[in-house]
């Protein structure tokens, strides 16, 4: 119970992980920028909130360093020293922005605006109604100590921080009821699977027997013909079976790994299919070298079997499927439907089909995909709508 319990989990897993991976990665994203978003906010309010505390101070500066102006300017030809002060550096400018003196330590000045942050300092931009020396403008400036940006940023990372993972653990929660249907879906369709493949076995393995015994020669043309249909209907539906089999209770036994003479094989199950093929009408053309590969010989069946079944199944009457093997590669095409642009990098994704009116779970390409990465054998897939499909394997 446990062992089946276990292969259930196995075939869940990568649907899941990818929907639960597009979903996280969408929701991490949207709330990345939402905090984003507050933190800028919160950054500029506190920056704003910043500056009207020291305006205050600033409006009492440039009050104190007018008056000074102001009495330089009555009494210049005794005094021609320009005022200062240890609490705030200042500058003067005229009506056409032209200096007149300045002191700063940053002297960029926006002229527009009346208390702004520029770098670590803070200015303040007053325009005098007398003008004192031929000031328009008086500038005041003090050193930033950038005390409120430590406090902001230890704000936004600590509260930031903690949302983030707040939201995180919710959307870890939401995912889980969000894939919850389809993991029910998934259950319920392989323990379907299962139940369907332990009631084939015994009426499909006295079919086959039973075909297999029984003496054409002394048959009528008519009675041939529908003897070649019911092997046709068998093997399509052994195919399947033998699929639902390898992912139902095959697909945990140890390897039995060996040297298989893929030539022969082929050759083999091409000779199998040839029924299913005439009943197309479709031509097969081989294109086979010597080859030997190590590999369990119940999985590279499966991968073949698949592969050329496809290649029946979506092919068009009196098309043809071609199978070469050379070069450490094996190619197995067909002139059929073909498959859109847009489909084929979901072509291995489980009970996936792409054509509705042909039958079965959608497991074979499955199959075929898992088997290949466990040997490292890469399979490539070229296709275009209404001209057909080409599988590369190389090793």
């Amino acid at each position: 119970m446990s062992a089946s319990k276990s292969k259930v989990t196995n075939s869940l897993l990568r649907s899941e992980k990818k929907s639960l991976f597009r979903f996280l990665s969408l929701y991490i994203g949207i709330i990345i920028i939402i905090i984003s978003l507050l933190s800028f906010y919160y950054y500029q309010s506190q920056e704003k909130l910043m500056l009207a505390e020291q305006r205050a101070n600033l409006a009492k500066y440039a009050y104190i360093q007018t008056k000074r102006l102001k009495v330089l300017h009555h009494f210049f030809d005794e005094r021609t020293t320009y005022p200062r002060d240890p609490r705030f550096k200042s500058a003067i400018y005229d009506l056409e922005y032209a200096k007149i003196f300045s002191e700063l330590e940053n002297e960029k000045v926006v002229f527009e605006e009346g208390t702004y942050r520029n770098g670590n300092y803070i200015h303040l931009v007053k325009t005098l109604d007398n003008f004192y020396l031929g000031t328009k403008y008086l500038i005041i400036e003090v050193r930033d100590d950038g005390a409120w940006q430590k406090d902001a940023w230890k704000n936004i990372l600590g509260y930031g921080l903690f949302s983030f993972f707040l939201f995180l653990v919710f959307g870890l929660l939401l995912a889980k009821r969000f894939v919850k249907p389809m993991r029910d879906s998934i259950v319920l369709l392989d323990r379907f699977i299962k139940d369907t493949t332990h009631e084939l076995n015994t009426p499909l393995s006295a079919i086959l027997a039973n075909i297999e015994m029984m003496d054409t020669d002394v048959m009528v043309e008519k009675n041939r013909t529908k003897l070649n249909r019911i092997n046709i209907a068998a093997k399509t539906v052994s195919i399947l079976y033998k699929d639902l089999t390898y992912l139902t209770l095959e697909q945990e036994k140890e390897n039995i790994d060996e040297e298989i003479a893929l030539k022969v094989l082929i050759e083999d199950r091409a000779e199998y299919f040839s029924i299913l093929a005439q009943s197309k009408n479709l031509s097969c053309q081989l294109d086979l070298e010597e080859t030997i590969l190590y590999i369990d010989r119940r999985k590279i069946t499966r991968v073949i079997d698949n592969l050329i079944s496809n290649a029946i199944k979506y092919n068009k009457r009196n098309g043809i499927i071609g199978i070469t093997l050379q070069d450490k590669k094996l190619i197995i095409w067909d002139t059929g439907i073909g498959i859109k642009e847009d489909k084929i990098p979901l072509v291995f994704d489980r009970y996936l089909r792409f054509n509705e009116s042909e039958g079965g779970f959608g497991v074979g390409l499955s199959i075929v995909k898992t088997i290949l990465d466990e040997y490292d054998i890469k399979i490539e897939v070229e296709s275009t709508e209404g001209k057909g499909t080409k599988m590369v394997l190389s090793w």
